[in-house]
């Protein structure tokens, strides 16, 4: 009875947990929004998009700004008639608007994050997936309205500028998707060694798949394998046992067998 009582005590301050009962709630609120969000119009939903991402870009904008407005404070105007190089003054161009107080900097973030994440939405909606066209286009978007919004343009032209700052977050955008790519999926299954590695796995020995591979004894070369072919790939003697007697049990690879 004690135990009973102490079990649904402790059931009970699970369940009152007030930071596993917000996660919960989060969550709910999360899903649920996401959920309307997709049964409205293309432009409902790329104006709620760029709105909630500007809010978001906008504070850590604003979070940065605040470490950086001593930097921001330190540089100076270069003196009126001063001629440096358009590469120089682009260079402190870029340096200003990365250093400037608060509220620009929630004004340059909250303009880059809400116009990448509107444009995204857009060419999701239109497109039907998302993929490298579509955030490269995104970056390319936002990195145009930075480079205007921010004052980066490139010398004395601010189109040419802006559209440099275009490219280069386009390119840079295009390969972040292709390397989260290349280490999201999973990688391809070798087909000369589907038969191996099944095998192994009902015997519990998958750690000798490698011995396999280094041995490059394949799915096809199962029917002719004995002991020495797998000692020489350093296989111990029970795994071997094992390996041999499965693939006699298989009526597949004996009927090879019997035909090679």
């Amino acid at each position: 009875m004690g135990e009973g009582k102490q079990q649904i005590m402790a059931v009970q301050m699970h369940a009152q947990n007030p930071i596993e009962q917000f996660q919960a709630k989060y969550k709910e609120i999360e899903e649920g929004f996401k959920n309307w969000l997709a049964k409205q119009s293309l432009p409902v939903e790329a104006a709620v998009v760029t709105a909630t991402n500007f809010a978001q870009g906008a504070f850590l904008g604003g979070l940065l700004g605040n470490f950086s407005s001593d930097l921001s404070s330190s540089m100076s105007s270069p003196p009126p008639g001063a001629n440096f190089d358009p590469n120089v003054m682009n260079a402190f161009q870029q340096a200003q608007a990365l250093s400037g107080g608060p509220w620009i900097q929630a004004r340059n973030f909250g303009v880059m994050a809400g116009s990448n994440a509107g444009i995204s939405c857009v060419m999701k909606r239109l497109r039907g997936k998302e993929d490298i066209q579509t955030s490269m286009t995104a970056a390319f978007g936002s990195g145009v309205l930075f480079s205007l919004v921010s004052g980066v343009s490139g010398g004395q032209n601010p189109v040419a500028g802006a559209l440099q700052s275009g490219v280069f977050f386009a390119l840079v955008q295009g390969g972040l998707f292709k390397l989260g790519q290349q280490f999201s999926q999973p990688p391809a299954e070798d087909i000369h060694y589907v038969k191996t590695r099944s095998m192994l796995t009902s015997l519990g020995l998958e750690r000798y798949e490698k011995n396999f591979k280094k041995g490059m004894l394949t799915d096809s070369t199962l029917p002719l394998l004995n002991d020495s072919a797998l000692q020489d790939v350093k296989i111990p003697p029970g795994p071997r046992l094992l390996i041999l007697d499965q693939i006699q049990r298989d009526p597949d690879l004996k009927a090879k067998q019997r035909f090679s």
